[in-house]
């Protein structure tokens, strides 16, 4: 009988709680403003994988297609074996020039403070003046 009145209580708990979070839902529902930096930031964060991604495969076909040979028909670039070169020593050098040139062309300064609504408005205003 007792474990009864336990689990009476729990759920009489859980039914609250879970009343309680409805109404904290509608609240952030009713006034809620995505912030307007999360479409550049994921746009970003995007650019980003696709880099790594081509570096990667940069990597994979120079390291293997050029490395699965056998040793005595390697060609040397500087001392090192061809494919080496090419998969790791130019294409570091590619790949932090295609770095530095997607930050400086698609990437956009914005401030990371928390923003208040209004600020947000102002913020999505100067958005639309620039065309982005």
């Amino acid at each position: 009988m007792h474990y009864r009145k336990q689990l009476l209580k729990i759920n009489i708990r859980m039914v609250n709680f879970v009343k309680e979070a409805d109404n904290i839902k509608k609240d952030i529902g009713e006034g809620f403003m995505e912030d307007p930096r999360y479409k550049q930031c994921n746009r970003e964060a995007l650019y980003g994988i696709i880099l790594g991604l081509l570096n990667l495969i940069w990597w994979y076909v120079f390291g293997y297609g050029l490395g699965d040979r056998p040793v005595e028909e390697y060609t040397y670039i500087l001392g090192f074996p061809s494919w080496f070169f090419f998969s790791c020593v130019l294409g570091s050098i590619v790949f932090i020039v295609l770095t530095i040139i997607m930050v400086d062309k698609l990437f956009k300064h914005m401030p990371l403070d928390r923003f208040t609504e209004e600020e947000a408005r102002e913020y999505m205003k100067s958005l639309e003046k620039k065309g982005a």
